[in-house]
């Protein structure tokens, strides 16, 4: 399978924790692994609001905040990569998970630009 570009859009996210993205598995259920080229949080609201960003590890512990009561103020957004890179896998059982919150109900929109099946 090729490298794929892919970007993911995740509007509305509010107060429970909303899975923004999840590594799939490969052919045959084989390892995967996608890199994450680049995070937006995005506040649509006119109050400030704080965010999280998680990653539920697939082996079902070690798992991390990116990003933990970030204050993103009224119309703005927070680019959370600056430059970095983050890998994400999947065992071909197990899968990490990408997780965001935030203060304020359906007042945060995430974009993930990802390389999948690297």
């Amino acid at each position: 399978m090729a490298n794929d570009f892919k970007r993911i859009c995740t509007p509305n996210v509010g107060t429970s924790l909303a899975a923004i993205y999840t590594v799939p598995a490969g052919a045959s259920s084989a390892a995967l692994e996608t890199i994450v080229i680049g995070i937006t949080m995005a506040n649509k609201t006119t109050s400030g609001i704080f965010a999280d960003l998680f990653i539920d590890n697939e082996d079902g512990s070690n798992d991390v905040y990116l990003v933990k009561d970030a204050i993103i103020p009224p119309g703005t957004a927070l680019e959370v990569m600056a430059g970095n890179k983050l890998v994400l896998m999947n065992d071909g059982t197990n899968a990490d998970v990408l997780k965001a919150l935030c203060s304020a109900t359906n007042s945060l929109d995430v974009t993930v630009s990802i390389l999948e099946d690297v």
